[in-house]
């Protein structure tokens, strides 16, 4: 759909605006705007500004028996609230009172309402109280503006729509729609995600996809008139010729526009109302600005004298004690890094370790990598040296103190200016961090990462086909220290303060290193205008086959606070965040377990074809079967029981037969199969329940205290050994190893029964600790590969 828009006369609005020195359209102007944006129900308005003398007739002019008076100035946002908004008879008389009534007690509510709310004070007023406050927020008013006054279908909760474009730092233009009118933002708090309000980037959304979203809101539900006793009030055709309005004005007024004459930082209609199947803007606000410069973009492409470099150079190793350097270098060696390629800046050693020592940055020659493991204090000074004498390919910057804590604002600023310069004449390295943990490769044969191998054990080899970026380098090291066993990592990457390099730019390259199928990333706050960025990569990574799994801190007022202490990140808005990179196609985590969770699915199902996402369940504990039918939705996912085929219902009818259980089990998904079935009867369901053509994906829960199974190690209890041919630690790897289906287990009991739990995922079988968090992480993992099979074909391999 072509929205009609005028840009021309749009154009205009802002042109005159920004001639009066304003950045923000008037509430008649935003109407003006909306008309020229193609809508077709803007109000009648009239603003009658202080000192006119309308005539009767003019004053008469609007149809209908009432009016709606709106005070109006560009400092008084929330009109509501200080009494600048009122409905009256249309009568000559009323209008002229009311209007001037307005004009002496709005500007002193405002003033009075400044006073006791200093921090919300335009920069204007700041400073100012009592009469000089007072009479500055007069002088701001226009007058007041007289609307037609349009009834709407229905005053019933819902019925008001909101629709938004907003600049955001991070992600660029976002449209968001929703519930309307004075309570959105509290919709939007307490209502289950997603069904509130649906927000997407403009760059990455059309009408027909934002719509499709939308639908799935209670807003849409209300005007559609799907909710008891409610009639249709607006169509889908409105709807969606609105929409694509909103986003063709957010992609032409935008920062990634570089034609764009002017940015909306702000265009907010809240709310629509509806009357005799028109939508009808009750009040609106834009804040624009011009295009400013932007920052230089970094030579991605030497990245990889970062991950996979054949020179390494360091600074701040000591010969005498195991500082962070020494670790460093200690580390790089023993993962096969060859001594002969690394050398040491060392005022006064020739070697350390082994390696080469020089006293100067020039000594090092040419080098791929260069480590900075030395205070922040002495970083500017090392920056200076290798941008300009070209000495580095990339630079991983260890220290901290470069603009997370307070007070070394100013030293990162001036490090990142004198790195952005040179960027901007096309040269300079690339740098990591500052306040990164370091990096491992494993196909670069190096490990900078400053943690003792004995207090975290790494993956060893070449093998791996997962990549782990982390703006935090504790996250990244914990979760590892937790996982190492299951997701195999070829690269764990710290990004730390992102004064140089962004977690965009990182995405952006590993997107493309050859045999990557799983990149898992963990965020606490973009830098400017790179949540789009990564979006994009995560897009282009995704449509190519890539799994991408995410998680973003920072979804409180205190979560912000905190990640601001230690990476330097701005964390921005969680709902805009998780949803931008949910629609790109990454698989979003809600909590620390289920990014774990949906990190061990991708990397072990990663080469398996997801076709549906119908579940079968089965477990020998009631518990476990009601507790996987009750984990199949959540917040932001929902899949489906499947319904077993006749065949299968047979087949499994003649098993239990088989072994003197049909009497008490019925056939059903999920299964209960009873605490007396064994280890065969178990692993037989599993193969059953995969073969059914309507069967997408199984949870077999392995009840270990079951007496009916050998699920303890030999010698433990008479009968029973995970070793014996016929235990399921034997029976089940082999069944799933021929299976072209997700299949995983669930083992809840405790400690003793960890050997179990080894021995089923030394065999190939991923297994869970908890029946719920099994079927709900699977549930959203099939799901995520599902809305991906759907970007595949904008693949650009």
């Amino acid at each position: 759909m072509q929205p009609a828009i005028n840009w021309k006369r749009i154009d205009a609005c802002f042109e005159e605006a920004a001639r009066e020195g304003r950045d923000i359209l008037l509430e008649y102007e935003t109407y003006e705007l909306l008309r020229n944006s193609g809508a077709e129900s803007v109000p009648l308005v009239n603003l009658l500004a202080r000192g006119a003398r309308p005539s009767n007739e003019e004053l008469l002019a609007f149809p209908g028996d009432k009016v709606v008076m709106k005070i109006v100035s560009p400092t008084i946002l929330h009109k509501t609230d200080v009494g600048g908004v009122k409905i009256i008879d249309k009568h000559p008389g009323k209008i002229r009172s009311t209007w001037r009534r307005m004009l002496d007690e709005v500007p002193e509510r405002f003033a009075a309402w400044l006073e006791h709310h200093p921090g919300g004070a335009p920069a204007a007023y700041t400073g100012l109280t009592g009469d000089p406050l007072r009479e500055a927020v007069a002088r701001d008013v226009r007058g007041v503006l007289m609307c037609q006054f349009m009834p709407p279908d229905s005053s019933a909760f819902g019925n008001e729509l909101l629709m938004s474009l907003r600049r955001t730092r991070e992600f660029g233009m976002v449209i968001t729609a929703g519930l309307g009118g004075t309570d959105t933002e509290l919709y939007a708090q307490r209502f289950r995600k997603g069904q509130a309000v649906a927000s997407a980037s403009v760059e990455l959304t059309d009408a027909d996809t934002f719509f499709d979203l939308f639908r799935r809101t209670i807003a849409y539900e209300k005007l559609a008139g799907r909710t008891r006793g409610q009639g249709r009030i607006v169509s889908d055709d409105q709807l969606l010729e609105c929409v694509a309005s909103f986003i063709a004005m957010g992609r032409h007024y935008s920062p990634e526009n570089p034609a764009a004459p002017f940015v909306i930082e702000e265009l907010e209609i809240n709310p629509f109302a509806f009357t005799d199947y028109q939508m009808v803007p009750l009040d609106g606000l834009c804040r624009f600005s011009r295009p400013a410069a932007r920052r230089a973009p970094r030579p991605v492409e030497r990245i990889a004298g970062l991950v996979h470099p054949r020179r390494i150079g360091i600074i701040g190793v000591s010969d005498k004690r195991a500082n962070f350097g020494r670790t460093i270098l200690d580390n790089i060696l023993a993962a096969g890094f060859p001594a002969s390629d690394v050398v040491v800046v060392h005022p006064s050693c020739d070697e350390v370790a082994g390696v080469r020592c020089t006293p100067d940055l020039k000594g090092m020659g040419r080098l791929d990598l260069f480590v900075v493991a030395v205070g922040a204090e002495q970083v500017p000074a090392i920056v200076d040296g290798l941008v300009e004498d070209d000495l580095a390919e990339a630079v991983l910057l260890i220290p901290g103190g470069l603009g997370e804590k307070a007070g070394s604002e100013e030293r990162a600023a001036a490090v990142r200016a004198r790195i952005d310069e040179a960027h901007a004449q096309g040269g300079g390295p690339v740098f990591l961090g500052g306040n990164s943990l370091g990096v491992l490769s494993r196909p670069g044969r190096f490990d900078t990462i400053f943690i003792p191998d004995a207090k975290l054990p790494k993956p060893q080899g070449q093998g791996g086909r997962s990549a782990f970026i982390s703006q935090s380098g504790a996250f990244l090291v914990t979760r590892v220290s937790r996982l190492v066993d299951h997701i195999d990592p070829a690269y764990l990457v710290s990004i730390g303060n992102q004064t140089d390099l962004t977690a965009g730019d990182l995405l952006t390259w590993f997107k493309d290193v050859p045999d990557l199928g799983v990149l898992a990333v963990y965020m606490e706050g973009f830098a400017d205008d790179d949540g789009l960025s990564f979006c994009r990569a995560v897009r282009d990574a995704v449509a190519c086959g890539r799994d991408v799994v995410f998680y973003k801190a920072g979804r409180t007022p205190e979560g912000k606070s905190a990640t601001a202490g230690h990476t330097a990140s701005v964390a921005g808005d969680y709902m805009v965040c998780t949803s931008c990179v949910r629609q790109a196609g990454a698989l979003v985590a809600e909590s620390f377990a289920e990014f774990e969770d949906l990190y061990r699915l991708a990397v072990h199902f990663h080469g398996v074809t997801v076709r549906g996402d119908r579940i079968a369940a089965v477990s020998g504990a009631g518990f476990e079967a009601v507790g996987m039918a009750d984990s199949i939705s959540g917040d932001d996912f929902r899949v489906r029981l499947a319904t077993l085929s006749p065949e299968t219902a047979r087949q499994l009818r003649d098993e239990l037969a088989a072994h003197r259980l049909d009497r008490l089990v019925d056939v059903r998904n999920p299964l209960d199969i009873n605490p007396a079935a064994d280890d065969a009867l178990h692993a037989r369901t599993v193969s059953l329940l995969a073969a059914d053509p309507g069967v997408d994906a199984v949870v077999v829960g392995v009840v270990p205290l079951s007496p009916a199974m050998q699920t303890l190690p030999a010698g433990m209890r008479d009968g029973d050994s995970l070793d014996a041919p016929g235990s399921i630690a034997t029976l089940l790897p082999e069944t799933v190893r021929g299976l072209a289906k997700p299949v995983i287990a669930v083992v809840d009991g405790g400690a003793l029964y960890d050997p179990l739990v080894e021995r089923l995922e030394a065999g190939g079988v991923l297994v869970f600790r908890s029946c719920d968090r099994a079927v709900a992480a699977l549930a959203k993992y099939l799901e995520g590969r599902l809305y991906a099979a759907t970007l595949r074909p904008f693949c650009t391999e």
